[in-house]
Order: C-alpha cells, then sequence, then structure tokens
C-alpha cells in the first residue's frame, strides 16, 4: 500500500529534549511534561501510494462495510424495491415518491434533485423498461456524484513530517479515527508521530497515549491545562528532530457554532505555520455520519474557518443513514478520505465511490417480484 523507498536511520535518543520554542510558548509550557515514546523507522524516497485496503481474496471488509450501511440500505433498496412494484409504470408519480425516499436517507436536496432530474430524462427516452433498468439507473448516477469526491489521501515525499491536523465537534469520534489512522500508517512503513492537541479533555489525551503505548508511536502531550497551539508546536518542533514521516494533531472537539472556540481552532493554525510555514499539509475533518444533514453545516463553518482538505465520516455501523454522503460530495465537493463502518482498525476504509454505492444496493429489483 505505501511502498516507503528504505534507507537506514540512526537510532534516535529516547530522552532527547525538545527545547526549540518561542518565547510565547515557554510560559505556557514551563511546568510542562512532555511524553515522547521514539521508535525506529524508515524515511521516504517517493510519494506514499493512496491508502487503501482492498483485497480481492477477502469478502469480510466489503461484508463489514455491507452491513454497516444497513439502514442506509434499507431505504435505498428495500424501500425502493417497494416503490416499483411489478407492473407499476416508471412516472413522475413514482420518481416523486422515489425522491422523498432519497431525502428520507439524507441524500439532501441538490443531490436528490439532481439524480431525479437524470431519471426523468431517461423516462423521457424511455430507456427504463423495468425496476431493475430503474435500479440500474440509479445507481449510475449515485457514483457518477460521488466519484470526483472520493480522493484518497496521498503523502507525498516531501515535505517531512507531512502535518495533519484533525478537527471536528465533540463525539464525532477524533481520537479514535487517529488512532487508526497511526497504526495504517506505521504498517506500511511510516515514522509516525501523535499530538495530544485535545487539551479540554483530559480523556483524550490519555485516549491517545494508550493508541501510542499500543502501537509504540510517540505522543506528544503536556501535563494539566496546555494550551493547544503550544503542544502541536512543540510536536512539529519534535518531529522534525526525530524525523518523523507524518506527524497527526488532534485538537478539542468544538460545535461549530461556539465562536470563541473557532477562534482558537484558527489560532492553532496559525501557530503551528509559525512552526512549519506549509502546515498544515491536510486539514482532516471528522463527521459523525449520525449527525445527519447537521454534518452539512459542520463541514461548511469548518470549512470557512480554516480550509478543510479532507472528511472521514464515521459511525456509518451504527444508527446513522450513510446518504450524507451524496450531499457532502453535491454541496461541498471537498475530498472525501476515510469512511468508519466499524471499531476496527480495519473498519477505516479509504472512500471508494463504487464500493460504497454497490454495498448499499445487493440484490437486484427483480429478486423481489412476486
Amino acid at each position: 500500500m505505501f511502498g516507503f523507498g528504505k534507507k537506514n536511520r540512526e537510532a534516535d535518543s529516547q530522552n532527547a529534549p525538545v527545547d526549540k520554542r518561542t518565547a510565547a510558548q515557554e510560559d505556557a509550557a514551563a511546568a510542562a511534561a512532555t511524553v515522547v515514546k521514539v521508535v525506529r523507522a524508515t524515511t521516504s524516497a517517493t510519494p506514499l501510494p493512496p491508502l487503501h485496503d482492498k483485497n480481492p481474496d477477502d469478502s469480510s471488509l466489503y461484508s463489514r462495510l455491507k452491513q454497516g450501511l444497513s439502514r442506509t440500505g434499507a431505504v435505498l433498496n428495500s424501500d425502493v424495491r417497494d416503490l416499483v412494484k411489478v407492473g407499476r409504470k416508471i412516472d413522475d408519480a413514482l420518481l416523486e415518491d422515489l425522491e422523498n425516499q432519497l431525502l428520507s436517507a439524507d441524500v439532501g436536496i441538490a443531490a436528490s434533485n439532481e439524480i431525479i432530474a437524470d431519471l426523468h430524462q431517461r423516462v423521457l427516452h424511455k430507456s427504463l423498461k423495468d425496476g431493475d433498468a430503474l435500479l440500474a439507473a440509479l445507481k449510475e448516477k449515485m457514483i457518477a456524484i460521488l466519484t470526483p469526491a472520493a480522493q484518497p489521501l496521498v503523502i507525498p515525499p516531501e515535505p517531512r513530517p507531512f502535518v495533519i491536523l484533525v478537527v471536528g465537534i465533540n463525539g464525532a469520534g477524533k481520537t479514535t479515527t487517529i488512532g487508526k489512522l497511526a497504526k495504517k500508517l506505521q504498517l506500511q512503513g511510516a515514522k509516525v508521530m501523535l499530538a495530544a492537541g485535545d487539551t479540554f479533555r483530559a480523556a483524550a489525551v490519555e485516549q491517545l497515549q494508550i493508541w501510542g503505548d499500543r502501537n509504540q508511536i510517540a505522543v506528544i502531550s503536556q501535563s494539566g491545562k496546555a494550551d493547544s497551539a503550544s503542544v502541536i508546536f512543540d510536536a512539529v518542533t519534535a518531529a522534525r528532530a526525530r524525523d518523523s514521516d507524518i506527524l497527526i494533531a488532534d485538537t478539542a472537539g468544538r460545535l461549530h457554532t461556539q465562536n470563541n472556540l473557532m477562534d482558537e481552532l484558527k489560532k492553532v493554525k496559525r501557530v503551528l505555520t509559525k512552526a512549519m510555514p506549509d502546515a498544515p499539509h491536510e486539514t482532516l475533518l471528522i463527521l459523525d455520519a449520525g449527525t445527519g444533514q447537521n454534518g452539512l453545516i459542520q463541514a461548511q463553518q469548518f470549512h470557512q474557518a480554516i480550509g478543510v482538505t479532507g472528511i472521514a465520516l464515521t459511525k456509518l455501523d451504527g444508527t446513522a443513514k450513510g446518504g450524507i454522503l451524496f450531499a457532502i460530495a453535491k454541496e461541498l465537493q471537498l475530498p472525501v478520505r476515510f469512511i468508519g463502518v466499524g471499531e476496527g482498525v480495519d473498519d477505516l476504509r479509504p472512500f471508494d465511490a463504487h464500493e460504497f454505492v454497490n454495498a448499499l444496493f445487493t440484490t437486484p429489483l427483480s429478486s423481489n417480484a412476486p
């Protein structure tokens, strides 16, 4: 998956201090206890290929994806079959009912309108002869909407470290997603470091440190109620000193409606650019699929505040309706990097439009014909 070009590094000193701070950071971190675990790794000579977990001989991952999308599939598969009874004419009335089903699955107004307009044109050209033809046309259009958003995370050979800033609201799954992503990157040979920048929630720092302990990944944190920007500044300095390939920085969860907290997030980004002028190289927004159309509003607000470059949609294995991906792809046109369909590391999956839509529609309409 990654295929690092490899060369030997000298062993890092486990207790090497990180002292390169501005005066502003010195005060904030005077009593800080920085937690660092140093691991040996390799460095990149070529770009890292996009993360992907596909194995044509292993159907279990795809099965988990289908299971995770079962709620949306019930709307866009079973309910669509119910609409197209044998002998029912495919006309404007049927398409209006289908549009309502799409909206109930959180597909969104803009995406639903585009889908129905496309199907309407096919009806006018008499190219939809039965329910199976309608389903095939629906899948084709849904894939067409999602395909531009299916852009996997690609990490170039430079700069180092490649900084990923992770943002989102409370409870979206930021820290868990960071842990899974770090493990995936590590398994491909990358030397990863984590920054425990969610300083508002002590459990978040502990959770990230557990991921680090479990996988021997370096974690930079500070004791007490540290300043998030200071932690991430120190982490960039440490990542450079230890020749890390990738730094993934956690941030405090905040509601998109909390202007003061959004301003603090802007501060984090400003301080980060002082530590490394072109950072962050990826700003990854974590969205909980269970928030439905509110997730679209979150993405708009975060993008406006700090410039989101990628989205990871989590918790599709719960009661969420995955139709929100269509709204994001149509209205925001932001890359969707990952989807989360379970608790395991492998359940954080690079987003694939064809795979996603095929997982929604598991059987042909004719199989339900009486």
